[in-house]
């Protein structure tokens, strides 16, 4: 078998990270490509270092100092994103003279979150931009001392200083590995899951809201006219029997009319074919008060878990509302189904398309809510048409 080759001790990372001695060839005496690259990001790293100083120290006093006003923690949450970019610019540095392959970290998912505060605070618990801003405030001292080396190095011990470069490109390599790289995945998700509480919560008071508002406008005020109308039929009833019978009856239609009311009510709070018969049956009967013909599909081979069920009916039942609302559409269908862990939905219709999250057709709200969950809502809507939404949500089996 043919001997490995000798591991280089400085090396460029790899895609994953690790040391890759393929990557950096050996220190030579002589300058090469990659001697010269390393000679010119060390002297770059006095005025990057003084830039991120600067930023650092200066905002940072600022925005603490006026945090004894109303724009101190806004000013905050904008030094953390100017952050962000600042160790975007080094890691881009740290791969074109170092050759770091350092990930960038995933963008923070700001444009979904509709709250202003539940954007502020997953700015103001970035840890990605922490960390860069610590970079950038303890670079200064290294940055002097890496610049004033190499300087005097190319003058002075220019035979040695390919190796001098090489170990303080090494320690470079380290602090842009430890500081710069992407948050651990758990870290992300512990952050995105408290702010996916944050809408669950309003999702829930904002329901609360709308099931009060529909009692109070719809079957309360029916039933205030009922006893109203009763009352007076009762003072008539031996005075006027004729005109008593005519009260008795318009109060006889306000009750049909009251129960109605309340049928639709607890159909939007949780229908009892959903319950009763599941997700198809449940569907079924939403698609047959949509204003155009839709034909269902469902392939489930059980019913998934009560929550998900539920997030599921509202979802196709607010989809199909904007189709009978807004779409102009002549057909349309839905389809449901199963793959491994996941509950897909499509939702489709031959209407004028148009329809995105921002139209204020509730697709925000379908969004938010699917989100919470760790679900997934994709709009496709060009202009012209056809319109194909796209619900996920994770499976989970009924206890």
């Amino acid at each position: 078998m043919t001997a490995p080759a000798p591991r280089s001790p400085g090396s460029v990372d790899g895609v994953d990270g690790r040391e890759d001695p393929e990557r950096l060839p050996p220190v030579r005496f002589a300058y090469e490509v990659h001697t010269w690259k390393e000679i010119a990001h060390l002297l770059l790293n006095l005025p990057m270092a003084l830039l991120g100083f600067v930023y650092v120290s200066t905002t940072l006093w600022v925005s603490g100092v006026l945090t004894l006003t109303v724009i101190g923690i806004p000013l905050l949450a904008a030094t953390l994103l100017g952050a962000r970019q600042l160790g975007k610019l080094e890691r881009a540095r740290a791969r074109a003279l170092l050759g770091v392959r350092v990930e960038e970290p995933t963008p923070l998912p700001l444009a979904k979150r509709g709250a202003g505060t539940q954007r502020l605070w997953m700015t103001l618990k970035d840890p990605v931009a922490w960390r860069t801003l610590l970079y950038d405030f303890i670079r200064l001292p290294w940055g002097i001392l890496t610049f004033c080396t190499t300087l005097t190095s190319l003058f002075v011990l220019w035979p040695v200083l390919p190796f001098i470069a090489r170990g303080l490109s090494n320690a470079d390599r380290a602090m842009v590995r430890g500081l710069l790289s992407p948050s651990d995945e758990l870290e992300r998700r512990i952050a995105e899951l408290e702010s996916d509480r944050g809408v669950v919560v309003d999702t829930a008071a904002a329901d609360l809201r709308r099931i009060e508002r529909d009692l109070h406008d719809g079957a309360q005020a029916r039933l205030v006219n009922l006893a109203m109308g009763l009352g007076l039929a009762k003072e008539k009833l031996l005075e006027d029997p004729d005109s008593a019978a005519a009260m008795v009856e318009e109060a006889h239609g306000e009750v049909k009319l009251a129960l109605q009311e309340l049928r639709d009510l607890a159909r939007g709070i949780h229908p009892a074919v959903l319950t009763d018969r599941g997700l198809d049956a449940a569907l079924s009967s939403v698609a047959s008060r949509c204003t155009v013909p839709v034909q269902v599909t469902a392939d489930l081979p059980s019913r998934p878990a009560p929550a998900i069920e539920g997030i599921a009916y509202f979802t196709v039942s607010e989809l199909l509302q904007n189709i009978s609302k807004h779409s102009g559409a002549r057909t349309a269908s839905v389809e449901v189904w199963r793959t491994e862990d996941r509950l897909l939905i499509q939702v489709q219709d031959d209407g004028h398309g148009g329809a995105n999250l921002d139209g204020g057709s509730g697709m925000r709200g379908l969004a938010d809510r699917l989100g919470a969950v760790d679900g997934l809502f994709v709009v496709d809507s060009p202009a012209g048409g056809p319109t194909t939404v796209t619900a996920e949500l994770p499976w989970r089996d009924r206890s």
